[in-house]
């Protein structure tokens, strides 16, 4: 399968716009090259062989980088709402909008890790965002 990227233009536009549309105290950056080595590593099959996978790369070290000043939470929602979008997983969009929120903080915190958040996501692609398995192990974590 083929899918669509992004560069580190469309990322930078994404967080600018975010935290102009949402607010934020600080623009700027700490280390864009992390970031950009995220967008390339998602990429490569062998190590993220999935659209789960590249999805959860991103999302998580978006999240758990701190590459920007402000706004690293929620541009790690946008961008995942981004590559959602171009890879046609519009069913999706509108339960990780929803949601995705609660799961960066949690993510950003060390509560959630990546394998969960791997399941987490898999399962809102599959269409099974209310398995009760998931939401216990999801609610484990975060208390």
């Amino acid at each position: 399968m083929t899918w669509i990227y992004l560069d580190m233009e469309q990322v930078s536009a994404c967080h600018q716009l975010t935290l102009e549309k949402s607010g934020g105290g600080m623009s700027g950056h700490y280390d864009l090259g992390r970031l950009e080595s995220v967008l390339q590593n998602i990429q490569n099959d062998d190590y993220y062989p999935s659209i789960e996978e590249k999805l959860t790369h991103l999302f998580y070290s978006a999240c758990k980088f701190h590459c920007f000043a402000d706004g690293n939470k929620r541009t790690a929602i946008v961008l995942t709402v981004q590559m959602l979008s171009l890879n046609g997983y519009l069913r999706s969009l509108k339960y990780f909008m929803n949601e995705s929120e609660n799961i960066s903080y949690f993510v950003a915190a060390g509560s959630i890790s990546k394998e969960l958040l791997l399941e987490w996501i898999t399962a809102m692609l599959n269409g099974e965002e209310d398995d009760e398995s998931l939401k216990l192990k999801i609610v484990k974590a975060i208390s």
